[in-house]
């Protein structure tokens, strides 16, 4: 007949019936070949036919167990009342993992906790509509509900807060819920993971389904998430050029936003951006800082900041600003003094961009990947102010590795003097003034009769300082057990390295859910987007996953400006 050539338990499966791959994988055996199938190269030894598959379909592919001797297929749980009305069944791949299937090393270094197989679990945050993307992609995310969705929730620390975001989905306007003296916003920090450096990493994401990793597939999940989030003001890292010139810009800009944009210097073809809902916001000023100095060693890698100054467009004094800073800093664990060179840099153009007209600095937001873990120098660095980096070892500033290699300690100094930066994290003109200022008032102030006062030149020393109140929106631990939060996860590590900074009102109360607001000036933390752990990316196979088009996951607060 005319499928002689076929084993005779396929003819049998009958003329017009298609056999579904996982999906995207089709063997048709009376039915034209649809646009994305090709035909393999190879095939089975017992096959005189050559078998069409997806475009996407790995070569280290094995047959199921099903297409093997007709006794195990006679024996197997397949029953004709399963045929739907296509005609179709599906068949195991052995050789594809599953989405929920964790890598070999994840199971191992999570085989001491419970539950690690736990069911699809589905998140009350987003319902995301089914994308349609390029490739093969489209095949599979039709069929339906989203399995595998992280659960995260919204934290208060109010509850006005909690009221005023019930009443915002309500489609209510600010201006009926908040007293005037008050501005509510949200802000984002999102790493999306440039597709060039997925590509030049991908051994990093071998535990992804490979149509998974596919621009065409991850964008539209990105804006999804993006949509749905809806926050005021968007810190993006690792935004491609190429991409953001022909659509993540206008993607964002059809939504409302005004995107400011800073590429990196050097081969790599990604950098930040900071978007902004223009109904919330106008720009004051856009200040992009470039980290590379080609006449200073030390500073020979591209990365990039972006600093913006934005007005409110509600009720808030004519001269209220908000300084939002963006970033992604150097990766390499064993580098910590180009870490600390580059926080310094951008410290020192937010301190230009951000004194208001009485001396004072407005409130600031910084946002970024900054490759540093919890507790380490440099995070510890931006809390707290000062840092005393004598003695310290290089590969310890960003905690990344828990044995650095090596033990070159930092200098002292750690940049040199023509970078034109001080110890104090600012341009060394405007310290110049500031101590020419202090001098003329010790000056006037001087009695006759006293000994004059000289005002020495900053010293060399190991201690660096800012002049900033900051506090991380996230306390990077869960309170009930200790485990620690995860803001990016794939093949080799899951940790925080990913943080939203802010100069907090005095007596800020988000840790003390129901005090009473402060009035002194500065932000105050209303809510926030909820963390995860490492088994809980796990149980949805990390990152990038199904629902998840990143290795990083959007980080989310609200905060309310207090006006002095």
């Amino acid at each position: 007949g005319r499928h002689s050539m076929l084993p005779r338990h396929v003819q049998r499966l009958g003329r017009d019936w298609i056999t579904h791959w996982n999906g995207s994988q089709v063997l048709a055996l009376n039915s034209p070949v649809s646009s994305c199938m090709r035909w393999a190269g190879h095939y089975p030894p017992w096959a005189s036919f050559p078998l069409p598959i997806s475009a996407d379909f790995s070569a280290n592919w094995r047959f199921p167990p099903f297409f093997g001797p007709w006794r195990q297929f006679q024996n197997s749980n397949w029953h004709l009342d399963n045929y739907t009305q296509s005609c179709c069944f599906h068949l195991p791949n052995p050789s594809m993992k599953s989405e929920g299937e964790e890598p070999l090393t994840k199971k191992r270094k999570l085989s001491g906790q419970d539950d690690t197989s736990t069911p699809e679990q589905q998140t009350g945050l987003s319902n995301q509509k089914e994308v349609s993307c390029l490739s093969v992609a489209q095949n599979e995310e039709k069929r339906g509900s989203k399995k595998g969705t992280i659960k995260r929730h919204w934290e208060y620390f109010c509850q006005q807060s909690k009221t005023m975001k019930i009443a915002k989905n309500k489609g209510s306007d600010q201006s009926s819920t908040g007293s005037e003296a008050t501005f509510d916003f949200t802000v984002m920090s999102y790493n999306i993971l440039s597709q060039n450096l997925l590509e030049d990493n991908s051994h990093l994401y071998r535990h992804c389904r490979q149509r998974l990793l596919f621009w065409t597939y991850r964008f539209p999940n990105i804006l999804q998430e993006i949509k749905e989030l809806d926050a005021d003001v968007l810190c993006l890292q690792e935004v491609q050029e190429d991409h953001y010139r022909t659509e993540i810009k206008s993607s964002l800009e059809s939504l409302g936003y005004h995107c400011e944009y800073k590429m990196r210097t050097g081969r790599k073809p990604d950098g930040c951006a900071i978007c902004f809902k223009t109904s919330k916001f106008s720009l004051i000023s856009s200040n992009p800082v470039e980290f590379f100095r080609r006449d200073i060693p030390l500073l020979d890698r591209d990365n990039v900041g972006l600093v913006l100054l934005l007005q409110p467009r509600f009720h808030c004094k004519a001269s209220a600003a908000i300084c939002i800073a963006n970033t992604h800093l150097l990766y390499n664990p064993r580098r910590g003094d180009i870490k600390l060179t580059q926080l310094a840099m951008l410290l020192a153009e937010i301190a230009s961009v951000a004194p208001q007209k009485d001396g004072s600095f407005c409130p600031i937001i910084i946002c970024g990947d900054f490759n540093s873990v919890p507790g380490s120098p440099l995070y510890r660095f931006i809390k707290e102010g000062k840092l005393n980096y004598e003695g310290l070892a290089i590969g310890k500033v960003s905690g990344q590795e828990q044995f650095p290699r090596g033990q070159r300690i930092l200098s002292i100094p750690i940049w040199p003097k023509k970078l034109g930066i001080s110890q104090n994290c600012v341009y060394e003109i405007k310290q110049q003034q500031k101590e020419e200022n202090a001098g003329e008032k010790l000056e006037t102030a001087k009695p006759d009769n006293t000994q004059e006062i000289v005002i020495a030149p900053e010293k060399l020393s190991s201690k660096l300082r800012h002049h900033f109140k900051l506090s991380s929106v996230y306390s990077h631990y869960f309170p009930e057990t200790g485990i620690p939060e995860v803001t990016t996860c794939h093949s080799r590590s899951a940790v925080t390295v990913d943080y939203i900074f802010y100069s907090a009102a005095n007596d800020d109360t988000a840790d003390q859910p129901g005090a009473e607001d402060s009035f002194c000036g500065g932000l105050k933390l209303l809510g926030r987007l909820a963390l995860v752990t490492e088994k809980d990316l796990w149980t949805v196979n990390g990152l990038p996953n199904e629902n998840n088009s990143s290795d990083h996951l959007p980080l989310l607060a609200e905060f309310r400006l207090i006006e002095q």
